[in-house]
């Protein structure tokens, strides 16, 4: 079958169909494929930790010997129960320890297979979404309208609710990896223990606090210059989920905030006056008024300029954002240091 879609894979996780008995889970998303792999593993074989029940292999290694998938695939238990072969892909293609099973499926065994991003003519991926006797789960990065429905699903499984402000707020500060958004959802879950409601303070709390902290550092670093602590907190920000789509449209409007004020300055306002316009946080002030002294309106013009070509690039080629925004904010950095 072709690869599924939406809700499809939803429902496959729930209930997979018995006749695929090879699945293959790949994408960029790496946190989600493991997620999926896991649920996979569990609703096939009654305990994960048996070695008689689950085998695992490399596809590496089956690129240099073919048949021993199928071997492995069509062995008969010798404790009988179900079997799952969890095969892990590399570099090296093993198309064809898979085809054979395609044509015939094993009774006693499910192949899970694992893989990263594979383009669509990529041997494996091709072979499987042609196959009536598997199915394809591709694994993106989670997008905004995916989130609130995982939240919801996330905190159910701890016995929790969450409202609505509470949940637009989590969906704005979680990112696209699934892994990351797990991980900040379960420290939500483990503050609100006890409790049946996760409000807005809640996450505030557990979240907002540290997530802002954070990008303020990232803002005022690059603007002030200061590349090594710009590098540290990007590195930071990006490991820990923030989305880099967010993130640089964060640095965008500050560095809009930064042109209108250095623009009423040199047309003759009251500095002071300019700067409270900015309505700045009493402890960022300081740090905004060096800003103002370093950039100038036209060199603010030029750094607007590179960070709507990075927000676009980003839009446009979400896999490569990290490289994208770190070298858009570093070349901001060492242009600051050099005013």
């Amino acid at each position: 079958m072709t690869a599924l879609k939406g809700a499809a894979i939803e429902g496959f996780l729930r209930r997979p169909d018995p006749r695929c008995r090879v699945v293959l889970v790949y994408g960029p998303d790496g946190g989600l494929v493991s997620e999926r792999m896991a649920a996979l593993v569990k609703l096939c074989v009654d305990d994960p930790g048996d070695p008689f029940q689950l085998v695992r292999l490399e596809g590496d290694d089956l690129a240099g010997d073919p048949l021993r998938l199928a071997d492995e695939a069509h062995t008969v238990p010798l404790f009988g129960g179900r079997r799952v072969i969890r095969v892990r892909a590399g570099s090296k293609n093993f198309a064809a320890g898979v085809t054979p099973l395609l044509a015939v499926p094993p009774q006693d065994a499910v192949i899970l297979i694992e893989a990263g991003d594979l383009a669509p003519k990529h041997p494996l991926r091709s072979a499987v979404e042609a196959s009536q006797n598997a199915a394809a789960l591709p694994c993106y990065a989670d997008e905004a309208r995916d989130l609130p429905a995982l939240v919801e699903r996330s905190l159910r499984d701890y016995g929790l609710s969450i409202d609505e402000d509470a949940k637009s707020l989590l969906v704005s500060l979680l990112g696209s990896d699934r892994m990351a958004s797990r991980s900040e959802i379960e420290k939500l879950a483990l503050y609100a223990h006890g409790r049946t409601t996760v409000a807005a303070a809640d996450v505030e709390a557990v979240l907002a606090d540290t997530a802002a902290v954070s990008l303020d550092v990232v803002i005022d670093a690059t603007f002030a210059g200061e590349a090594d602590v710009l590098d540290t907190m990007l590195r930071r920000c990006l490991s820990e989920g923030t989305d880099p789509g967010v993130l640089v449209g964060a640095v965008l409007r500050h560095a809009f905030l930064l042109q209108k004020t250095r623009i009423a300055i040199e047309d003759g306002a009251d500095p002071a006056s300019a700067e409270a316009g900015a309505r700045m946080h009493f402890k960022r002030k300081s740090a905004f008024q060096k800003q103002l002294r370093v950039w100038s309106a036209t060199a603010l013009d030029d750094a607007i300029a590179r960070l709507a070509e990075a927000q676009a690039t980003v839009r446009r080629t979400p896999r490569i954002a990290d490289s994208v925004i770190s070298r858009a904010l570093l070349a901001l950095a060492l242009a600051s240091a050099r005013r």
